[in-house]
């Protein structure tokens, strides 16, 4: 095992510890994450709380029954549901991640930084149109849709359903959810340079300019736009080139959205964790505190992750497949 420490700007050490099978790009950009979270006053308690974690005894192997996560599911008043990459990859969503995981010939923390745009913002906008471009072909699946048809039920008996996603697709909007916390933002909204306006954008394509052009195949050259191309901001004549409003390598996420995360999982009485590796933080500590102050938690997923033994249950297989037959009306609903 790795462990590093952390320190944050109010004092607060705490260390996180990683499997040595990481490799030593992931744990730098995860190391980065850390750092730059724990440097937030606004959670510092929740930091202290994932050295609790971190140092609390790993509980026994988790139950993959069934029938006892649906009678747990059936009293829970306030459902917490951590999504991330894996629930949009059975939609057929690039991840850009891993082996393969190329957009020509760049992966996408070499893209994705503030670095990148101020550099060539002509590149980083043809990525994220053939990104764009790409998940208006993409439909919801079984699993965001159980998730969405499971918040307007229960929300009907009195009780909450919140989702809190690492997504950036909007495909839990689509598929009907409307209590969403878009941790790392989303491609379809846009944030002016100049004015710092945040709007909703599902232009196709997002400006003439980039029509046509984003292709992934490593052997296409840059399209070169010139800036006063690439989108543009409409508010008021600013004309401000605008960013995608995602969340980049390098920066903080919002403090009033890691706020809100924070409320709903203090308020939680069952927690869902679908489709996610555990291992990007800030979001990978989030359930491994619910579960430490001895909430239910379940976790959906392809295959176990650094945090399946802190859980109370664990089902492995596609989450298309595992988690509607988990989230349908149970007996006891009205």
């Amino acid at each position: 095992m790795n462990i590093y420490p952390l320190t944050s700007q109010r004092g607060l050490r705490m260390s996180a510890t990683f499997p040595s099978c990481y490799s030593k790009q992931d744990l730098q950009l995860t190391l980065m994450i850390v750092r730059q979270f724990t440097s937030r006053g606004v959670t510092s308690h929740l930091c202290a709380r994932f050295k609790e974690t971190q140092n609390r005894p790993v509980m026994a192997r988790p139950s993959s029954d069934l029938a006892a996560f649906r009678e747990v599911f059936s009293k829970a008043k306030h459902v917490a549901i951590l999504t991330g990459a894996g629930v949009s990859a059975e939609s057929g969503v690039p991840t850009f991640r891993g082996e393969g995981g190329f957009w020509r010939k760049w992966q996408a923390q070499d893209l994705a930084t503030p670095g990148a745009f101020s550099q060539n913002p002509s590149r980083v906008w043809e990525f994220y149109h053939y990104r764009r471009e790409v998940m208006l072909t993409k439909s919801p699946n079984s699993a965001h849709v159980a998730i969405a048809e499971c918040e307007a039920r229960l929300q009907k008996q009195g009780r909450r359903v919140t989702v809190i996603t690492q997504n950036i697709d909007e495909l839990h909007r689509r598929a009907g959810s409307t209590n969403i916390l878009e941790m790392h933002g989303s491609l379809f909204n846009t944030r002016c340079m100049s004015c710092g306006h945040v709007g909703v954008n599902h232009k196709s394509p997002i400006c003439a300019a980039l029509e046509g052009k984003g292709a992934p195949d490593p052997n296409t050259s840059d399209a070169q736009i010139p800036p006063h191309d690439l989108p543009r901001c409409e508010q008021g004549g600013c004309s401000g080139l605008l960013r995608p409003n995602v969340v980049w390598f390098g920066e903080t996420l919002d403090s009033d959205i890691l706020t809100r995360v924070e409320e709903e999982l203090d308020l939680c009485d069952l927690c869902l964790v679908v489709g996610t590796s555990s291992i990007v933080y800030p979001a990978a500590m989030f359930a491994p505190q619910v579960a430490a102050r001895g909430i239910p938690v379940a976790e959906f997923n392809m295959e176990e992750t650094p945090a399946t033994m802190r859980f109370r249950f664990h089902f492995q297989g596609p989450c298309g497949t595992t988690l509607p037959p988990a989230l349908a009306r149970h007996n006891n609903e009205p």
